[in-house]
Parts: structure tokens; C-alpha cells; sequence
């Protein structure tokens, strides 16, 4: 007997530990162990993960858009309910590991015909009418998971349910990024609105100085016809401005989730948006821990191996058990007498012997599946690294550019202003001004458009580093979006 007891414990054990899904182990990283060094300067600074977005944006007013876009935003909206849906299925995957239990209480009351026979033992025909009372409960085709095919499905329910969560936090990094850019745009547009504004008043003043020299005399039509045409290039450039600027507004109403009111902060200057905290680039191994994508799609490949594991299994028998208890009587004061006591156990054993190759196939789809998701991780985890080295290339060169632009744009405006007193002098004609001015507004606004694309650029690092998932300087938790409300 002693001996019996202990083969059945080292057969439970031996069951129990049956694991038939791959380890899981995470892919070698498929790039190469640090980024590239653009230039000789080193920037300390703070991880991107430490730093609260709040934080990171200087400008107020984008502060509360995005806040309003986390709160708002309806493809963000998406995104939480489809976890609230993974969640469900997971939780009707895992149920299938523990038994079904079901009570029933039923009156039956049935009649029969047929022969019997008299007190006296002569045969008689006739009928009997009864009535069965019960009450029980039953467990209905409980699979015991000798082989882990329930428990690797209730495993890869839940690496999908952790992947949707993954996924929604990949979205909202995603929103705060564009609702940044979409603002930027919208601040570029403004300002070189305003300079194309500046620049048509002027340029009607020297079309009309310009007319007033040509009735004197003291110029000729050429000249009157070149500043006309240097004004409808700024009228020309002022009306395209004003439809970005409009295209800007409607895209930033739609990622914020309503129409974007007043009463919000004043907006900062391009020029005055980089008082964020400077960033530390870490190393290509911190994205592994650090991205939402990344850490997405590594949960989608420990679904792919557990569902290996559930496929491998149906090579193997599946033994279901079913059972029921309870109390059955004809007569309802005696249904709980205990000669109306009855139950019943049985087990279903199901070994598969000819299918026409279905369970081999569907071994090799998820075996095939697995190595999809191997692909998929491999070449999210390179399309990370890409985009931190984009990145960290734009905040050495764009610098440069901008700094450049500056300095071109104070050359260009004082050749503009000498051009002017020579035309004024009678050293110079008109086509020496004209082309000094339009270079000039071809620099200013160059200028701008480069602090947009510079700005979009640290933004883009900042989320690329994973930043982005904390509200405040030193939260820990990932908060919801807070906000206005509208």
C-alpha cells in the first residue's frame, strides 16, 4: 500500500512538472551594443523613463493639451477598453483550469402504461403515474491537465493580455508625442505668419514708394513691376501659412478629443521651448525594459510558445472527468433520507489516432507563428534603436543647423538693410534690393521651420527613450490623464 501511495505521488509530480512550450528566452539583441557617437561632445543628462512629460515640456499651454489629449483622446479610449477585452478573455481562458460546478434542483412527473399484475397474481393492463424529486450538484467534463494544453492556452491568454497593455502604453507615448508636434507645427505656423504679415505691410510700402518714384520719373516701370512681385511673394507664402496653420489646428483638435478652448496658458515662443531637462541616451539594452513596443511584442512571443506547448499536447490523450451528487426520492419528505442519496464518477479518456494530419498542422502553424514573432521582436527592438540613433544624430546636427540658420539670418538682414541705402544712394538698382529682401525672408522663415524641426526632433528622443509614462518628476505609477475637461 505504501508503495502504491508513493508511485501515485511521484506519477501527480511528475505530471505536474510536464511542460510541453519552449522556454521562453529573449532574442540576443540584434543590434549593436551601443549607438553611434556623433561628434565629441557628451551630454549628461537625466534617463528619459525618470523624467514626468509634465516636466519635460517647458510651455504650459502644451502642458494642458496633452494632459487633455490623455483624457480625451478617442483612439486612446480604444486602446484602454480593448484591455479591459483581453482581460475578459483571459479570465475565460483561466476559468477552464478549474472544474465547472453546477447545482440543479428538478420535479419530474411522468407517466407510464404497460402490464402488471393484481394482489391476487393475475395480470392486468394498465398505467402508473409517479412523481421523482432530486436535488445534486455536478461537475461537467473537467479536463485534468496532464499535459499543460490548459494551462499554456491560459498562458498565452495572458501574455495577450499584457501585450494589449503593452500596446496602450506604446499609444499613449505615441499621442503625447503628436499632440507635441501638431502644437509645434501650429506655433511654426504662427510665427511665420506673423513674419509674413510683417513683411507684406512693408513690402506695400515699397510698392507704393516705388509707384511714387515712377510718376516722378525718378524710376523706371521695371523697378515698380519687381517690388509688386516681391509683394505677391509674401501674399503668396502668407496664404499657404494660414492653411497650415488651420490644417495644424484641426489636426491637434481631433488628438486632444474636442475643441481646444481659451482659457489656457500663454503659448511660448519656439525659441523659448527647450528649458526641458537634457537627456541621457542610456544604452540600445535599456529600450529592452524601457519601450512599451518592445516589451509588447516579447509578450506576444511568450503567447506564440505557450501555444506551441497547448499545440504539442494534443499529440496526447486528454482525460476528462465528470461527476454528480445529490438526492433523488418519489417522495419529497423523504428526498434527503439517506436511501435517497446518489452520485456517480466517471472519467473519458480521448487518445487521437487519425486526423488527416490536423493536429500536426496545427503544431507547425504555431511553430511557424512563433518564428514570426521572433522576426516581429527582433525588428521592433531595431526599429527602436533606429529611431533613439535618429535622434540623438538630430539633437548634435539640428543644433548646428539652427545655430547656422541664426547667423545666416543676421548676415542676410544687414545685406538687406546696406542693399537698401545703396538703392537709396543711386549706387544699386532695384534688383540688388529685391533679391537681398526675399533672401532674407527666405532665411527668417528657414529659421523658424528649423526650431520646429529641432524641437519635434528632442521630443521624438524623448519618447523613443520610453519617456513619457509618468505625469510628474519622481511618480512611480503610471497615472491616467489630468486635465481640463470639456
Amino acid at each position: 500500500m505504501r508503495n502504491r501511495s508513493l508511485a501515485a505521488l511521484g506519477l501527480s509530480v511528475l505530471v505536474a512538472g510536464c511542460q510541453l512550450a519552449p522556454d521562453h528566452v529573449r532574442p540576443a539583441l540584434p543590434t549593436a551594443p551601443a549607438y553611434p557617437v556623433y561628434g565629441d561632445t557628451v551630454v549628461i543628462g537625466q534617463r528619459a523613463t525618470d523624467i514626468g512629460w509634465r516636466d519635460f515640456f517647458a510651455d504650459p499651454r502644451l502642458a494642458e493639451l496633452v494632459a487633455a489629449a490623455l483624457e480625451r483622446n478617442r483612439d486612446l479610449a480604444v486602446a484602454v477598453a480593448q484591455i479591459e477585452e483581453a482581460r475578459g478573455l483571459y479570465r475565460i481562458q483561466a476559468a477552464d483550469r478549474l472544474p465547472t460546478l453546477g447545482a440543479s434542483a428538478d420535479v419530474i412527473r411522468s407517466r407510464t402504461s404497460g402490464f402488471g399484475v393484481d394482489g391476487t397474481g393475475v395480470p392486468t393492463a394498465g398505467a402508473t403515474t409517479f412523481t421523482r424529486y432530486s436535488v445534486g450538484v455536478a461537475v461537467s467534463s473537467f479536463e485534468l491537465d496532464f499535459w499543460g494544453r490548459v494551462r499554456n492556452l491560459a498562458e498565452a491568454a495572458r501574455s495577450e493580455y499584457l501585450a494589449t497593455i503593452e500596446a496602450q502604453r506604446a499609444f499613449r507615448l505615441a499621442l503625447i508625442r503628436d499632440v507635441a508636434s501638431a502644437y509645434f507645427a501650429g506655433r511654426e505656423a504662427e510665427e511665420r505668419i506673423a513674419l509674413a504679415e510683417a513683411t507684406v505691410k512693408s513690402r506695400q510700402e515699397g510698392v507704393r514708394v516705388a509707384k511714387r518714384r515712377l510718376d516722378a520719373g525718378v524710376t523706371s516701370a521695371l523697378d515698380f513691376r519687381q517690388a509688386e512681385s516681391l509683394l505677391t511673394q509674401a501674399e503668396t507664402d502668407l496664404a499657404g501659412l494660414r492653411l497650415a496653420k488651420a490644417q495644424s489646428d484641426n489636426l491637434l483638435s481631433v488628438l486632444v478629443g474636442g475643441t481646444v478652448p481659451d482659457a489656457l496658458p500663454a503659448a511660448l515662443p519656439l525659441a523659448h521651448q527647450k528649458s526641458g531637462p537634457a537627456l541621457a541616451e542610456g544604452l540600445p539594452s535599456d529600450l529592452l525594459v524601457a519601450r512599451p513596443d518592445v516589451l509588447a511584442a516579447e509578450e506576444r512571443l511568450r503567447a506564440a510558445r505557450a501555444n506551441i506547448g497547448a499545440a504539442r499536447a494534443a499529440f496526447f490523450p486528454t482525460i476528462s472527468l465528470t461527476g454528480a451528487l445529490g438526492f433523488a426520492s418519489t417522495a419529497l419528505g423523504n428526498l434527503f433520507d439517506g436511501d435517497s442519496f446518489n452520485w456517480s464518477i466517471g472519467p473519458t479518456l480521448g487518445l487521437p489516432i487519425f486526423d488527416g494530419g490536423r493536429t500536426r498542422a496545427n503544431l507547425t502553424v504555431a511553430q511557424a507563428r512563433e518564428n514570426i514573432q521572433v522576426a516581429t521582436y527582433e525588428r521592433t527592438v531595431q526599429g527602436a534603436f533606429r529611431e533613439v540613433a535618429d535622434a540623438l544624430a538630430g539633437r548634435r546636427w539640428l543644433a548646428e543647423q539652427v545655430a547656422a540658420q541664426t547667423r545666416a539670418t543676421v548676415a542676410q538682414r544687414e545685406i538687406a538693410r546696406i542693399a537698401r541705402i545703396r538703392y537709396r544712394e543711386g549706387v544699386a538698382n532695384y534688383l540688388e534690393v529685391l533679391d537681398a529682401e526675399r533672401n532674407l525672408f527666405a532665411a527668417e522663415q528657414a529659421l523658424i521651420a528649423l526650431r520646429r524641426i529641432e524641437l519635434d526632433n528632442l521630443v521624438s528622443l524623448y519618447v523613443a527613450l520610453g519617456g513619457g509614462a509618468i505625469e510628474r518628476t519622481g511618480d512611480v505609477a503610471q497615472p491616467a490623464g489630468a486635465g481640463w475637461s470639456g
